[in-house]
This record gives C-alpha cells, sequence and structure tokens, in this order.
C-alpha cells in the first residue's frame, strides 16, 4: 500500500517530513545559540562563517513547528541576537531605548519565523527539487521579506543586522555587486536551508541520496564563492582630504559653542597650504555653529577654503523656515553654501520623536532630552565638486538601500559618507556601520570616503579594500588619491525590482503552498474517511 511499508508500520518520508528535528525544549536553546552565533559573524568579532551555522540553528528550530511554537521561538532567537547586536544604543542612551529597539526588531523576527515554519510545513510533496530547491528558496524568500519589513516599519524602519552585512570582508561580498545586500542574504540562507534539507533526506528518507542530492546547495555555494565582482569604468582620480577632530561631539559630552568646529579646525591645521588638494571632508557634527546664521564662522569657513584652494565637505544643523535639518553643505570660499543635501533619513527617537505627545506620556524624562525635531530632506544626495560627482549620506543614511541607490544612478563616482560615532564611544558600532561603508562600495562599484568625528575614518576602494584608516578616539587629518568611476552595477540597476520580487514571490509561494496544504490535507482526510483500514 502506498502509504506503508511491510508489517503495516508508517513510512517514514510521511510521519518525518513535517515532524520537528528538536524537542522544543532544545529547539529554545538552538534559537538563542542562533542569535549569539550570528553575531559573532559580524564586527568587531567578524567570523563571517559563522553566519551559516547560525541561521542554521534558527531554521533547525523551526523545523515542524505550528505558529504559536514557531512565534515563541523566533522572539527567542530574535531577542538574543539583537539585543547583544544592538547593545551599543544603551551606551549613552541607557537600557529604556535598548530594549525597546530590541524587542521590536524581535517582534519582526519572530513574525518571519512564523512563516519560516508554516513553510516547512506547507511546502508539498518529498520530490527532490522542492526539498532541496523550492523550500530553501522559499525559506529564503520569508527570511529577506523579514529584513525589508524591518527595514521599513515602524517609521521608516531600520535595516541594521542584516545578514548579508555579516559578510564584508567575506568572499561572498562580491556578491552584493549583482544582487544587491537583500539578494546576497537570500543566497546565505537559501544555502543554509538547501545544506539541512540534504542532511534531512540522507538521514530519514534515503531520497536521493549521495553527491547528486548535494548538488544545490554545492552549487550555489560554488557561484556565491567564485562569481567575481562586477566591475565598473575607471574615470580617473581625485585627492580628498579627510579630517577627524575627535571633539566633544557626543550628546553628554561637555563642551560649549564652537568647541567641536575648534577641535575640527586644530586637527586641520597641518593640511593649510598643501597643494593638490580637491575637496576636504569633515564628519557629521564637524561644524556646531551653523554657518549660514553665524557670520564669524562662515568667515573661519571662507578663509579655510581659501588656504587650501579646494571646496570643504561640511556638516551642521541648520534651521530654515523654522524647521531644522542635519544638512551637508559644499562650501566655496566667498560663495558660501553652493549645494546642501539634509538627510533623508533622520533617526526616530534619536533625531526626532514620532508621535511625541503619547511617548512622551510614557517616558516624560527621555523624551524631553530630545529638544528638537529634524525634518526629513528632499534634496538630491548628489554634490557636483568642480566636474566630479559625489555621492552623500550622513550616518545612518547609509543603511537605507534606495538612497544609496538613487545617489548612483544619479551618477556619482564616488562616495562621501559622514558620521558621528561620539555617543557610541567604546562599542562596535563604529565597526558595525564600517561594514555597511564597505559593502556599499562593493554594491555600487565606487569607491567609498567614510570620515567620523571620533573614529573609525576609512577610505575604502571600489573592490572593498581599505587604503586609508584612523584610528578610534584618534586626531588625525589624511590625504588619499581616490578611484573615480562611472557605470552601473547590476545591484543598482535591479536592485528596487529584485527585492520587490523576493517579497512578492515569497507572499505568493507560501499562500500557494498554504492552499495546497490545505486541499492535500482534505484529500487525506477524505480517503480515511472511506477506506479506514489503509492508515492504521
Amino acid at each position: 500500500m502506498s502509504g506503508s511499508r511491510p508489517g503495516g508500520a508508517p513510512a517514514p518520508r510521511a510521519r518525518t517530513r513535517t515532524a520537528p528535528i528538536l524537542p522544543f525544549s532544545v529547539a529554545v536553546f538552538a534559537a538563542a545559540a542562533s542569535g549569539f552565533v550570528t553575531d559573532l559573524a559580524f564586527p568587531d568579532v567578524g567570523i563571517w562563517p559563522l553566519v551559516f551555522p547560525g541561521i542554521a540553528l534558527m531554521l533547525v528550530a523551526l523545523v515542524g513547528r505550528g505558529v504559536w511554537g514557531s512565534l515563541v521561538l523566533g522572539l527567542v532567537g530574535g531577542l538574543s541576537f539583537f539585543l547583544i547586536h544592538l547593545a551599543f544604543v544603551a551606551r549613552y542612551l541607557g537600557p529604556v531605548p535598548w530594549i525597546a529597539l530590541g524587542v521590536l526588531e524581535a517582534l519582526i523576527f519572530a513574525l518571519g519565523a512564523v512563516g519560516i515554519a508554516l513553510a516547512y510545513r506547507w511546502m508539498p510533496g518529498p520530490a527532490p527539487a522542492g526539498r532541496l530547491v523550492l523550500l530553501p528558496a522559499l525559506v529564503a524568500a520569508i527570511w529577506v521579506t523579514r529584513e525589508s519589513v524591518a527595514g521599513m516599519f515602524p517609521y521608516g524602519g531600520f535595516p541594521w543586522g542584516r545578514v548579508a552585512l555579516s559578510q564584508s570582508e567575506s568572499p561572498f561580498a562580491d556578491v552584493t555587486s549583482w544582487i544587491g545586500i537583500s539578494g546576497l542574504s537570500f543566497v546565505l540562507v537559501a544555502i543554509t536551508a538547501s545544506a539541512i534539507e540534504w542532511f534531512r533526506v540522507r538521514a530519514w528518507e534515503r531520497l536521493g541520496t549521495g553527491v547528486r542530492s548535494a548538488i544545490p546547495a554545492l552549487g550555489a555555494l560554488a557561484i556565491a564563492l567564485l562569481i567575481p565582482q562586477w566591475v565598473t569604468t575607471p574615470a580617473g582620480t581625485i585627492t580628498v582630504a579627510t579630517v577627524q577632530g575627535n571633539g566633544p561631539a557626543g550628546y553628554f559630552d561637555p563642551r560649549g559653542p564652537g568647541d567641536v568646529l575648534a577641535a575640527q579646525l586644530a586637527a586641520t591645521a597641518p593640511l593649510r597650504q598643501t597643494p593638490g588638494i580637491d575637496v576636504l571632508v569633515w564628519p557629521e557634527g564637524g561644524v556646531d555653529i551653523d554657518p549660514l546664521r553665524n557670520a564669524a564662522v562662515a568667515r573661519t569657513l571662507d578663509s579655510l577654503a581659501r588656504d587650501l584652494n579646494a571646496p570643504l565637505l561640511l556638516n551642521a544643523i541648520t534651521t530654515r523656515d523654522d524647521a531644522y535639518f542635519n544638512t551637508s553643505m559644499l562650501w566655496d570660499a566667498g560663495a558660501g553654501a553652493v549645494a546642501m543635501y539634509d538627510k533623508r533619513n533622520p533617526v526616530p527617537f534619536g533625531e526626532y520623536v514620532p508621535d511625541r505627545a503619547f511617548y512622551a506620556a510614557l517616558a516624560p524624562e527621555l523624551i524631553g532630552m530630545i529638544g528638537r525635531d529634524y525634518t526629513a530632506g528632499t534634496n538630491p544626495p548628489v554634490f557636483d565638486i568642480d566636474g566630479t560627482l559625489a555621492g552623500l549620506a550622513i550616518c545612518f543614511d547609509v543603511i537605507y538601500d534606495p538612497l544609496i541607490w538613487e545617489g548612483a544612478r544619479g551618477g556619482a563616482q564616488l562616495f562621501l559618507f559622514q558620521t558621528n560615532n561620539a555617543d557610541f564611544r567604546g562599542t562596535d558600532e563604529n565597526l558595525q556601520q564600517l561594514a555597511f561603508a564597505r559593502m556599499r562600495a562593493i554594491e555600487t562599484g565606487r569607491a567609498v570616503v567614510n570620515v567620523s568625528t571620533v573614529g573609525t575614518s576609512q577610505v575604502i576602494t571600489p573592490d572593498g579594500t581599505t587604503v586609508d584608516s584612523i584610528g578610534v578616539d584618534t586626531v588625525d587629518a589624511s590625504i588619499t588619491t581616490v578611484p573615480l568611476r562611472t557605470g552601473l552595477t547590476p545591484a543598482v540597476i535591479l536592485g528596487p525590482w529584485l527585492t520587490a520580487l523576493i517579497v512578492l514571490a515569497a507572499a505568493g509561494a507560501l499562500t500557494a503552498a498554504g492552499f495546497s496544504h490545505r486541499a492535500r490535507t482534505r484529500a487525506a482526510a477524505a480517503d480515511r474517511s472511506t477506506d479506514p483500514g489503509r492508515h492504521p
């Protein structure tokens, strides 16, 4: 009979395909370990191969679980990862924002875990193509969908901790030039899920055993490792001076008006009268008095630009029409700010408070610390620096794909990132952010100059190589010849469409699998009712 084997015992395929791999108590431990192991793949530890066992522990815990079980396991795994990974949030702001953000991200992670568990339960049939290719692809698509949701919701989202970002210094990083960061996350999860299915069919079902059944996982792994970076077109060089003043730029650092500017000027002093500089780049918040409203500061910047015979890329808080902006500006001697870019993605509860009245009622002292709300900018993130087009991002702007793609499509030949990490001194936040910067260089095929107030500042070439660096808590200035590139990578061209395709495919495939599962369940119930002796 089709559902049994000699002796009347049920066939193992029907019993084991959707059965849990681990007892629930062990699965809880595996989910907790998953977050810890996955975090070790990211900077500052940076053991990038650990992303695979980290993902695997979570997936193995979810196999065979129902909605509530997977929700609990997803919450455990999400809390384990995000509370560790985002510990830098508590450095100055205290435990409440850290816990709130970690719990929010973990809840979104838990919802994604439910989707993955349902995929394991609903995917039809034991055919090799389904088990070794289609199921892993669906699991990976759901994982990326969860990352995408976290990157958009709530209040613009916070796309931090995407598994692809653990690979900034691994051989897999080149994949991002083809399919972007979301695409690399998909590949990493799909490889892991396919390897798990290979072990499952080998151990329990004897289906397609041997090397043949490992081809999907091994093939994807080989392609991801061997695929070269998409190479953009060389377009000359630009000489960039970068200055890390290491001034009192933190939220709670004791300082007076102009102290951060003074630190930047002191660190820049060795560069004055140096010939050949095309642009001087200062970090986010490097000018702590609005030069558009203070004539003395404007004269100081004019004098510096005149001595360098080069424009300054600086950043300051500006006020226009009673609104505050986090503004980068290109400053020319005598002409002032000839171009401005306002930060596109102000940080909720850091640079503005959404629904302020509601949250002030919950935590009045904490919300009261954020005295002004910054407005999101709308101006293009590209400056023309004497004929060279530079893409811009301010601090956490760098984590949002659309802004970076907009800069590249707007003709940027390099990227200039300005950041202020002073509120996270002594944590690994700056290294996590540098991983984003390095991946952006590879993804877009553009050099990246990442300048911080307190470190780490780096110049990264289009292939992800760091060619200049200023360490943490260091006062220094450097001059670097930076390569320029033109042309768009497939990731920049296809990025928005590919991410949307993955999300739509995940939703469509999971829905179809659910209907198929329901139909099979009804058919099996009808079969049992008409032939009760067939299924002991």
